[in-house]
């Protein structure tokens, strides 16, 4: 009866250590990635922050003609923490990193529960004023993002 026991337990510990290790792990180790790779879009968009109150379920890979695209759907999560939504902030930090390391994406749409936006590449980098495909490192692009979600409404003008 204990072996019964210690099986369910041990699959459960191997799965946690692979996610943690999912999290822990380089995302620019997919840099220049296609948007018609499916399991590395995939990977990416496991690494990117949710919404709170919200998981990722599952992502459609728009690749018979351009403009190339992803559109990344969301549910509500089984928590009972309070759910701060914070659509604009993830929208465009999330983006930002597809568009740094996804090659030929050329826009993206997040079906949140709760609200739908989609970002284009040449919109987001014009805002910037800079090519995300020039980032190289996870801590330089999140710090570049982050001055700019700084001002709360220069975020929501953008989405809007």
């Amino acid at each position: 009866m204990k072996k019964l026991f210690f099986i369910p337990l041990l699959v459960l510990l191997i799965l946690n250590g692979c996610k943690s290790n999912v999290e822990n792990e380089d995302i620019f180790q997919y840099k220049d990635t296609y948007v018609g790779s499916g399991g590395t879009v995939g990977n990416i968009i496991l690494r990117l922050p949710n919404p709170s109150g919200e998981n990722t379920n599952g992502l459609e890979l728009k690749t018979t003609e351009k403009p190339y695209g992803i559109i990344i759907n969301y549910i509500n999560s089984d928590t009972t923490d309070e759910i701060n939504k914070n659509y604009e902030e993830i929208a465009l930090y999330n983006a930002s990193f597809l568009f740094a390391l996804v090659k030929n994406v050329d826009w993206v749409t997040f079906n949140f529960v709760e609200q739908e936006y989609t970002v284009t590449r040449q919109e987001l980098q014009n805002w910037y004023g800079k090519d995300l495909r020039e980032f190289s490192d996870e801590n330089e692009l999140s710090q570049f993002i982050q001055k700019y979600l700084e001002d709360e409404n220069k975020a929501k003008q953008f989405l809007n």
